[in-house]
């Protein structure tokens, strides 16, 4: 396997030929692409989309004693 980084993301190749572009928690976030060059074109713009936060959940006030 042969590997290169690019815009933070590592482009590795797996066994059968395809490249893949890795995130640093080693998560394949894009691919297969069929040559390096290309792999390395992808991730030079590439940014994961991260899902938003899920809303927090109000807490009612407490009561306030007479």
């Amino acid at each position: 396997m042969s590997a290169r980084n690019a815009n933070g993301y590592s482009v590795s190749q797996d066994k059968d030929g395809h490249w893949w572009i890795i995130n640093y928690h080693g998560e394949q976030v894009a691919g297969p692409l069929p040559s390096k060059a290309m792999a390395v074109e992808v991730a030079a713009v590439f940014h994961d989309e991260r899902s938003a936060p899920a809303p927090k959940e109000r807490q009612a006030a407490p009561a306030r004693k007479k």
